[in-house]
């Protein structure tokens, strides 16, 4: 497959309908933020966010709701949880979110912390900032997808994370992306159109259970 079938769209496929799916799987997923709450468990929060997908006029989705609380913000997007996990007083979670709008797929995750908890406030911050810096570099030198994947890897080492090498990043477009096959935006070997690929970021704790997740559209729009 060559660079320019990882990168095909579909006939339907307008970049401005790719932000707004970006703008609104974001208000989705802090519409889901506010209904987290100690005491509740990662089935109960998928079940609440139905509620807040309607209320977006969300048209389905296009993978599923993942949240992930406590030791389970260090499982990649393919491992199970650990059953019964419930958001603790003083705790982490992570919210990714794959949703479509206007036949446009969105692709966001953030991670937010609950009550008193330091060090897991820190990794969600490192997970942001680490996604901000990598992304600066696509804007301002052009690297290709290879070459970022290798670039976070040494910034998370270097800010004392450990870095989630089997989280690589994707393609998104007008549904479903699939039938193009783009593949990993961490093997892609130039530099990633704007407006097609999702950036994910995950990282962890070298030694404690816990780690923090964020993702969003590699573009030169305003976040």
């Amino acid at each position: 497959m060559n660079d320019r079938d990882r990168e095909a769209v579909g006939p339907a496929f307008d970049p401005s309908h790719m932000l707004h799916a970006r703008s609104r799987s974001w208000a989705a997923l802090h519409g889901i933020r506010e209904r987290m709450r100690p005491g509740i468990s990662e089935d109960e929060a998928r079940a609440e966010a139905a509620d807040v997908f309607a209320a977006l006029g969300m048209e389905r989705l296009w993978h599923p709701v993942l949240i992930r609380i406590g030791p389970n913000t260090t499982k990649t997007y393919r491992e199970r949880s650990i059953p019964g996990v419930r958001l603790g007083e003083n705790d982490i979670y992570f919210i990714d979110l794959g949703l479509v709008f206007d036949g446009h797929e969105g692709d966001v995750g953030e991670t937010f912390t609950i009550g008193h908890a330091p060090e897991q406030a820190a990794c969600a911050q490192a997970a942001r900032d680490l996604y901000r810096d990598v992304a600066a570099k696509w804007r301002n030198e052009g690297l290709s997808g290879h070459n970022l994947y290798n670039y976070a890897d040494e910034r998370a080492e270097a800010m004392g994370w450990r870095f989630n090498h089997a989280t690589k990043g994707h393609r998104v477009s007008d549904f479903p992306h699939s039938v193009h096959k783009g593949g990993d935006l961490g093997d892609f070997e130039h530099e990633p159109g704007e407006g097609l690929w999702i950036l994910e970021i995950q990282i962890a704790h070298p030694t404690r259970p816990f780690g923090a997740f964020y993702e969003d559209l590699l573009t030169d729009a305003a976040s």
